[in-house]
Formats: C-alpha cells, sequence, structure tokens
C-alpha cells in the first residue's frame, strides 16, 4: 500500500512568507493593470510605458472603432433605393490612375490656381469590414494638403492626431467617397486618417498628400 509523505510543520511555509508571497502577487498585478490593461484596453496611459510601448495607440483604436460601431447600429438604414445604387456602384471594379496633378478648374487661367503637385500616394483595397490607418509625423502648427478617394463605394472615416501625451479627432464622416482639404497639426505628432469599410464589397482608396510632414506610414 502506497504510503504519502506529510510535509512536516518546519517545511511548511510561514505566515510572513505567505504575506510577502500575497503582496508581490499584488504589487504585481497592480503593474500589470496600469502599464498594460489600462493603455491597451481603454487608451488610459497613467504611467507613460503604455505610450511607449504601443498600447496606449491599441486602446484608443479599440475605443473608437467601438463608438463607430455603436454609431453604426444606431443610424438609420439607407432607403433601398440608395442600397441598390451602392451596391450597383460596388460592382465596377476599381481602377487605380497613376499619381498626376490635381486639374485646375480651367476656363479662367489668369485666375484659377496652380495645380498641386502631390508629394505622395498610397492606394490600399479595405474588405467588408476591414479598416486601416495612415498617419503624417508632423511638428505643431505644420500643414499638409490631402486628397482621397473611394473606388467601388464609400466608407466611414476619422480624421485624428495624437502625440505628446495628446489626441484630437478633426473630422468624421460616414458613407463616404472622397474628402480634401488642410490638416494642420494641432501638435507635435501623427496626424492622419483611419479607413473602415462598412459596404458588402471590396472598395480601393487613393490618398495622395503634399506639406511639411517628415513621414508618412500605413500604422495598420
Amino acid at each position: 500500500m502506497y504510503k504519502q509523505n506529510i510535509p512536516s510543520r518546519a517545511e511548511l511555509p510561514s505566515a510572513r512568507q505567505l504575506l510577502r508571497s500575497t503582496l508581490i502577487a499584488a504589487v504585481s498585478a497592480a503593474v500589470l493593470l496600469l502599464a498594460v490593461v489600462l493603455p491597451a484596453e481603454y487608451g488610459v496611459d497613467p504611467t507613460g510605458l503604455g505610450r511607449v510601448l504601443g498600447l496606449t495607440q491599441m486602446g484608443e483604436t479599440k475605443l473608437r472603432l467601438a463608438q463607430e460601431a455603436a454609431q453604426d447600429a444606431a443610424a438609420t438604414p439607407l432607403d433601398p433605393a440608395e442600397s441598390q445604387g451602392a451596391l450597383a456602384d460596388a460592382s465596377t471594379p476599381p481602377q487605380v490612375r497613376p499619381a498626376s496633378p490635381m486639374p485646375s478648374p480651367a476656363a479662367q487661367p489668369d485666375t484659377a490656381p496652380a495645380p498641386t503637385t502631390w508629394r505622395d500616394e498610397m492606394s490600399f483595397t479595405l474588405k467588408p469590414g476591414q479598416g486601416t490607418e495612415i498617419k503624417l509625423k508632423m511638428q505643431a502648427d505644420d500643414k499638409a494638403l490631402y486628397a482621397w478617394s473611394v473606388q467601388g463605394g464609400v466608407v466611414n472615416f476619422d480624421t485624428h492626431g495624437d502625440g505628446s501625451g495628446r489626441s484630437i479627432s478633426y473630422e468624421k464622416g460616414r458613407a463616404v467617397a472622397s474628402d480634401e482639404g488642410e490638416l494642420t497639426a494641432a501638435f507635435t505628432g501623427n496626424h492622419g486618417w483611419f479607413w473602415r469599410n462598412r459596404g458588402e464589397t471590396n472598395v480601393v482608396v487613393l490618398l495622395r498628400t503634399s506639406g511639411t510632414y517628415s513621414d508618412i506610414q500605413r500604422v495598420k
């Protein structure tokens, strides 16, 4: 018959050791909560470490997507005739044009503004439900001209910025086919756009930019 060895009292951990282990576990859990969980899930970064590790941006994106999904759920459905029109437009295969200057309003060359010479051009495909983000690295008060358009449908978008411990939303839109204008950085950091395809077919987004920014990159 198997005889189990029962540890002696001397081999068992003392009350002090148990208390110390409990305190270490509690402190470790608090550090993980403040430095990892709050930034990554809720965009709250009390220690500043989450932004260094890129977790705060992840949390802010999650909150923005949740807010966008709630807005979509509360929105009034499109009229059936409008839905059929949108699907008909979406069936047209996308065609990406090479970079070229924006056309002048024409007719009056003496008063028409000079066409914009674009510095960067990016195009990408969004599947149904897919989103992506492009950011410009800018100093405070830097200005960037932009123009983007959607081929094959429409998208929801959020023009925003983050950096230096701050964040801002410049403009939002739903079911938009194009937008253009000038983006002025409210502070030093990353400023740009987030797009999401809420349609039922693939769309192609074409973005053109020019101005005083040091870098442009696709975040996700």
